[in-house]
């Protein structure tokens, strides 16, 4: 297919489309004439990881391209390219070095980390941006006098894990890397809305429950 075709195909606009070719975002296609090139089905499914990781991720092009790059390395693992990806993301502040509290909130995601038993994060540790995410969150709470124990926070990395499940299990059902890491991108950005919204309406769900007063068996009810 011609350029034009792939923007149709795409829905990316030529503009856009010569962009990323320019900036090694996209794979050149085979040149046919001087001036123009044919492109094929790998260069619409490259397009929608692009879009993925710079429209819903948010990722600078820099990090694109160093995702892409880790894509096309033969000798690193599905594991590392699907980090990669992820950890291109961008991620909240991270910890003040200088605030007592941030020493508190480590020892507490180490400890926690030791619990879960997850070696992999916690021989991660400072180098990952969620680790360093989790530390400003605890580190905060500690300041704010709000429970926050590894007893506290257990519930919610229990629950934290079986949605990794989940979130592997629907990357699983694409077979090629590309689609794997737009998956892994898109579920991550896109999903982290969904549990936010799913949490608050179980709260109010929950809170009705325990405080809300119980509902009268009909409209004659306030009348005996």
């Amino acid at each position: 297919m011609r350029l034009a075709e792939l923007s149709t195909r795409s829905g990316v606009s030529t503009a856009t489309i010569k962009y990323y070719l320019r900036e090694g975002l996209l794979p050149p296609g085979r040149r046919v004439t001087a001036t123009q090139a044919e492109y094929d089905e790998k260069h619409v499914q490259r397009l929608r990881l692009v879009r993925a990781l710079i429209q819903v991720g948010r990722v600078p092009i820099a990090s694109a391209r160093e995702v892409l790059t880790a894509l096309e390395d033969d000798s690193l693992d599905r594991n590392f390219r699907l980090g990669v990806a992820v950890w291109a993301l961008p991620h909240g502040p991270q910890p003040p070095a200088d605030d007592p509290a941030t020493q508190t909130a480590r020892h507490t995601v180490d400890a926690l980390l030791a619990r879960l038993g997850w070696r992999f994060s916690e021989d991660l540790g400072p180098l990952s941006p969620a680790y360093g995410m989790l530390v400003t969150a605890v580190g905060a709470l500690t300041r704010l006098g709000y429970p926050c124990t590894v007893d506290d926070l257990a519930p919610y990395a229990h629950s934290a894990g079986q949605l990794a499940v989940a979130d592997l299990d629907s990357v699983d059902r694409h077979e090629a890397p590309d689609e794997q890491l737009e998956a892994a991108v898109a579920l991550t950005v896109l999903y982290e809305p969904v549990l936010l919204s799913l949490r608050r309406l179980a709260q109010a769900e929950e809170s009705n429950r325990r405080y809300g007063q119980a509902p009268s068996d009909g409209p004659e009810a306030s009348k005996e």
